[in-house]
């Protein structure tokens, strides 16, 4: 007790009662096949290299462009919007934050789903913003109707996370029409990989925003960049919040990367490409194994197995050198997500996984 009270001293009452977000395993104790954090297992464009080597001179010395106005105008060309629609920040998780703040009240319960992006109820907590969750179905799938009820807001990904499964935009565009009076983000971290945006509908819906990243598609998770989408007064609200905060919240050198990744839209292509192509060989491979596996549209895949409880695989997996992640709660805990790497880390994957289930049998 002493101890705790020495510990919480100076603390906030809000700084006592949080309960952060837990990202995934970075050990260091020997190397690992990461396919536990989502990441890209292919570089960046050369282009974006060669950029952020060229934006080391003497102009780190200014503060960088607080409008990041180049960079909204390549993200608007890419998504045929004007530059008032868009908004740069650092990383799609700062974005979500300044959203919440932003488009949601105190007393007025947002909702999301039940099984999802695990970050959302700790923005509510730090923001005192109330929140009803709404059940995915059996087979994890979105149950638009679920939607159909009063809320201060809704947030949702899409392709959802952690089980990959993607809505299509019919049904999104029915909890768009539905909900008039929210505001709806749609965190779209995962799209590029077989999902479909909803950027199209932004000149329809003016309550909808969209959240992007560009850690995933784009290989630049070291940097921390993304952006959201959305009619020109939410992108107001959102400077509204992020000026009163920091109003340099991406550097030089993220502005110039992420300009050249916009640009290189070939070297995107091809990185997603290979990605889906793995991602597909690798799920076919694992259901022969006897897997479940859900229909993902993402960047990793969600498994389970009736005879193997997940938690005893991903102990096996990471005394033998492969990181995936495990999520111990309510309905999913004997599922494993499972990041898709290069198709060589994926063959090892493999090879180490028909070895534990063997020595199991």
């Amino acid at each position: 007790m002493e101890a705790n009270i020495i510990k919480y001293r100076f603390w906030s009452e809000k700084a006592k009662s949080l309960e952060p977000y837990v990202p995934g395993e970075q050990p260091k104790d020997k190397k690992y096949i990461k396919l536990n954090t989502n990441e890209n297992p292919y570089p960046p464009s050369p282009k974006v290299l060669r950029a952020i080597i060229d934006s080391v001179n003497e102009s780190l010395r200014l503060y960088p462009d607080p409008d990041c106005t180049e960079l909204c105008r390549e993200i608007a060309g890419y998504y045929n919007l004007n530059e008032k629609q868009v908004f740069p920040g650092n990383g799609s998780d700062e974005i979500l934050a300044f959203a919440f703040l932003a488009f949601f009240n105190p007393g007025n319960p947002i909702i999301f789903p039940d099984i999802t992006y695990s970050f959302y109820p700790v923005y509510c907590d730090l923001y005192n913003i109330d929140y009803n969750l709404v059940p995915l179905d059996d087979e994890f799938n979105i149950q638009i109707e679920e939607f159909f009820r009063p809320n201060g807001g809704i947030v949702f990904p899409n392709p959802n996370a952690p089980t990959g499964k993607a809505l299509p935009l019919s049904g999104i565009v029915k909890i768009l029409d539905y909900n008039k009076e929210s505001v709806v983000i749609i965190d779209e971290a995962y799209v590029d990989f077989g999902g479909e945006t909803a950027a199209c509908l932004i000149g329809e819906y003016k309550n909808l925003l969209i959240v992007q990243t560009f850690s995933k598609s784009r290989s630049l998770a070291g940097l921390r960049l993304g952006f959201a989408l959305g009619d020109e007064k939410l992108i107001e609200a959102l400077n509204m919040v992020k000026n009163s905060f920091n109003s340099y919240t991406i550097d030089r050198l993220a502005l110039r990367a992420g300009i050249e990744a916009i640009k290189d839209d070939e070297w995107f292509q091809s990185s997603r490409q290979k990605i889906i192509a793995t991602r597909e060989r690798i799920t076919s491979a694992l259901r022969k194994l006897g897997f479940k596996v859900t229909d993902s549209k993402a960047n990793f895949i969600f498994i389970s197995h009736e005879s193997y409880k997940a938690v005893d695989l991903f102990t096996a997996l990471k005394d033998r050198g492969v990181l995936v992640r495990y999520f111990n709660k309510p309905r999913i805990d004997n599922y494993l997500r499972v990041t898709i790497g290069s198709d060589e880390e994926m063959d090892k994957f493999l090879e180490i996984i028909r070895e534990i289930i063997n020595e199991q049998v």
